[in-house]
């Protein structure tokens, strides 16, 4: 098997991870990672085995696929250039900062025949994807995503930063076109929104109830899907789905008996799996999971999300000052 050759653009504290895993996949070397502070270049090539560079242009023609983790102001600026070296890419989410930049790129994957696949990590979740043989015509969708206030990420809004799993997931579970948004959010601690609040309503009936928020004192990561006769959670957290679903057998007193069913999943290393798959759809040429088309689709809706919440709450819009190659 042909080892393919693999570099990350911008090794913070996720890129970092990136590395790793590549330098640990068999069939993959890692040639080289990138980041603008030279120092932290040097110390995680230094872990991996790989080459340091401060230029990502430099890494370009060594290499077959890359990871890029730079601020996402910089995801279309470093994307582009990738494909213009034919390089396969897989790009941390969100996939880009505007509609027009996703177009661009997926475009530009598309025409070229590039494989694009953007990095919606809780996809590979293995409780989520146990999830999918219960699944029949989801009605209503609850979703809570919210962790305690961390000083990392907060250069981008609530709704980009943690809710944008969420939505798509949701996108990925309901099959009819989002009809419209219902929102709320506030800025608390940081100078964009820090909890927001969605409801997406579907053409065909179904709908969505989305919470995100980075200023909770506990950690929840859990989606519930009901449909007709069943009702499905999904802990990411635990790891942990159940499924609950009303008994063809009628109880003694004339009500339907329901029925749980409980799995627990062992602790599983998503972003490995996700690697794995990116590496799978190079080697195999085939769509990814979760596509740049899937990412820009998540993206439009997120976007809408904020700008509602602008409006309603007259937020000011927070600009981005960081380097391409910057830690993520």
């Amino acid at each position: 098997m042909k080892k393919i050759k693999a570099g990350v653009i911008g090794v913070g504290y996720l890129g970092k991870f990136h590395a790793q895993k590549y330098a640990g996949m068999e069939g993959v070397e890692l040639v080289g990672v990138v980041d603008v502070d030279p120092s932290m270049a040097a110390t995680i090539a230094d872990q991996c085995g790989c080459a340091a560079f401060t230029d990502y242009c430099d890494l370009l023609p060594l290499v077959d696929v890359v990871s890029i983790v730079v601020p996402t102001s910089y995801h279309h600026q470093v994307a582009l250039e990738c494909m213009e070296r034919g390089v396969d890419i897989l790009l941390e989410k969100p996939i880009t900062t505007t509609l027009a930049e996703a177009d661009d790129l997926c475009a530009r994957a598309e025409a070229m025949k590039l494989i694009f696949q953007v990095g919606h990590l809780e996809r590979f979740n293995p409780a989520l994807q146990a999830m999918q043989k219960f699944l029949t015509v989801p009605i209503f969708i609850e979703s809570t995503r919210v962790a305690p206030f961390k000083n990392r990420g907060v250069d981008v809004d609530v709704v980009l930063d943690l809710m944008i799993h969420d939505i798509e997931i949701i996108l990925s579970l309901v099959d009819s076109p989002l009809q419209s948004i219902h929102t709320s959010g506030a800025s608390v601690v940081t100078a964009t929104t820090d909890i927001a609040n969605a409801r997406l309503v579907f053409a065909n009936g179904a709908s969505a109830n989305v919470t995100a928020s980075r200023i909770s004192r506990s950690t929840v990561r859990r989606l519930r899907v009901y449909q007709q006769q069943a009702a499905i959670t999904v802990d990411f957290a635990s790891r942990e789905l159940n499924f609950v679903h009303i008994d063809a057998e009628i109880g003694a007193d004339g009500t339907p008996d329901m029925v749980v069913e409980t799995s627990s999943f062992p602790a599983s290393d998503a972003l490995k799996e996700e690697i794995a798959h990116f590496i799978e759809c190079v080697r195999e040429r085939k769509k990814p999971l979760v596509s740049g088309w899937e990412g820009r689709q998540a993206l439009a809706v997120a976007l809408q999300v904020m700008a509602q919440i602008r409006d309603n709450q007259q937020l000011p819009v927070f600009h981005q000052h960081s380097h391409a190659g910057r830690k993520k």
